[in-house]
C-alpha cells in the first residue's frame, strides 16, 4: 500500500496540478503566485490566438499540392470507414475511429497548409517530423543491423556490444558530442567538412539541416534499443521453418517476407510504439544543439513547454503539455489498436 500511494502521488498529482494550471492564468506576485481560472483560453491562444504561429505554424492559403494531399487523405479515410462499416460495428470502436480519423485529417490539413504550401510549420509539425521520420529511419537501420548480427558472421558478439554502447550515454552528452562534431570550423571532422567545401557552412542556420542533424543524433542514441529488441525477436524465429523454406527453394527475401517478418511483426510494432512515445518527448538534443533555432525551426512541443515554464508562463506551459498529451495518446492508442492488436489477433 505505501508503494501504491507513492506511485499515485507522483503520477496522478502532477496531472491534476498541471490541468488546473492549464485552465488558469498564473501571475507572479509578492510571496507566490496569483492563480485565476480562465477556462480554455490558454488552449484557444495556442490554436487560434497569438501563439498559433508558434504551435501550428504560419499559413495563409493552401497550394494546389496541399489540396491534392487533403483530398487523397480524405478519400483514404472514407475508404477505411466504409470497410469498417461493412463488418460488425462496436460503439466504442466507432467512436475511436472517428477520433482517429479526425486527428489524421486535421494533421493532414496542417501539413498541407504549412509544409506543402511553402509556409513554416510550428512546434507541432516539428514534433511530428521527429516522431515519424526519426522513428522510421531508426527502425530501418536497427532492423538491418539486427538481421546482419543474427547471421553466423565473424565477430557478431563484438558488434552486438558496440552497437549497444550509445544507449549508455546520457542525451546531454550526445547533444554536446554531435554539436561538436557538426562544427565545420573547429570540430574533429572539420577537415572532412572543408574537403567537401563546407568550410563556411552554418548548419544551425538552416532549418532543414538543423532538423536533420538532430534526427541523426537522436537516431544514434535510439537505434541500439531497436536493434537489441529486434535481434532478440529474430533469434526466436523457429529455425525449422526457415530450413523448410530453404528446402522448398525460397530465396532470402521470400523467407524474410513469408516467415521472418510475420514472426517478428508484433515485436516490431511494439518497439515502434515505445519509440514513438519517447520521440514525442524529445527535448534534450534540440535544446543543446540548436536551442530550438533557427527561430523555432527545431523546437519540439516539449521544448516549447520548457521555454514557457522558464519564462515563467506556467499556464501556457501546462496547456502545451496537455495538447502534446492529447495528440500523443490519440496517435499511439490508435496505432496500438489498429496495428498491434490486429497483428496479434491475426497470429492467434
Amino acid at each position: 500500500m505505501p508503494a501504491v500511494i507513492m506511485i499515485l502521488i507522483f503520477s496522478i498529482f502532477p496531472l491534476i496540478a498541471s490541468l488546473i494550471l492549464s485552465l488558469s492564468r498564473v501571475r507572479l506576485r509578492a510571496g507566490g503566485y496569483d492563480v485565476r481560472f480562465v477556462g480554455l483560453r490558454n488552449f484557444e491562444k495556442q490554436l487560434f490566438g497569438s501563439e498559433q504561429f508558434h504551435f501550428l505554424g504560419t499559413f495563409t492559403s493552401i497550394s494546389l499540392l496541399g489540396w491534392v494531399f487533403i483530398i487523397a487523405m480524405g478519400a483514404l479515410l472514407i475508404r477505411w470507414f466504409s470497410v469498417y462499416l461493412r463488418g460488425p460495428v462496436v460503439v466504442i470502436g466507432l467512436i475511436g475511429r472517428i477520433i482517429t480519423a479526425s486527428m489524421i485529417l486535421a494533421l493532414s490539413v496542417l501539413l498541407a497548409a504549412t509544409l506543402l504550401s511553402g509556409n513554416q510549420f510550428g512546434t507541432l509539425g516539428v514534433t511530428l517530423f521527429y516522431v515519424l521520420v526519426g522513428s522510421a529511419i531508426q527502425f530501418l537501420i536497427g532492423l538491418g543491423l539486427a538481421i546482419i548480427c543474427a547471421q553466423p558472421i565473424w565477430g557478431r558478439t563484438f558488434f552486438r556490444v558496440v552497437f549497444f554502447l550509445p544507449m549508455m550515454i546520457t542525451p546531454i552528452g550526445i547533444g554536446y558530442a554531435f554539436r561538436m562534431m557538426a562544427d565545420t570550423t573547429k570540430g574533429p571532422f572539420s577537415p572532412v567538412w572543408q574537403f567537401f567545401g563546407l568550410r563556411d557552412f552554418a548548419w544551425a542556420a538552416d532549418a532543414w539541416t538543423a532538423r536533420s542533424f538532430i534526427v541523426i543524433g537522436d537516431s544514434w542514441q535510439w537505434i541500439p534499443f531497436i536493434f537489441v529488441v529486434l535481434l532478440a525477436a529474430l533469434e526466436n524465429v523457429p529455425r525449422d521453418m526457415i530450413e523448410a523454406g530453404h528446402v522448398d527453394g525460397a530465396n532470402g527475401w521470400q523467407i524474410f517476407k513469408e516467415i521472418t517478418w510475420p514472426s517478428i511483426a508484433p515485436v516490431a510494432a511494439t518497439v515502434m510504439l515505445i519509440r514513438a512515445i519517447e520521440a514525442f518527448k524529445l527535448v534534450d538534443l534540440p535544446n543543446i544543439m540548436t536551442a530550438g533555432g533557427p527561430g523555432i525551426s527545431t523546437e519540439s512541443m516539449t521544448l516549447q513547454a520548457f521555454f514557457a515554464w522558464r519564462a515563467p508562463d506556467l499556464a501556457q506551459s501546462a496547456a502545451v503539455s496537455y495538447l502534446l498529451l492529447f495528440i500523443a495518446v490519440v496517435l499511439c492508442v490508435s496505432f496500438f489498436n489498429l496495428v498491434i492488436l490486429k497483428r496479434r489477433a491475426a497470429i492467434a
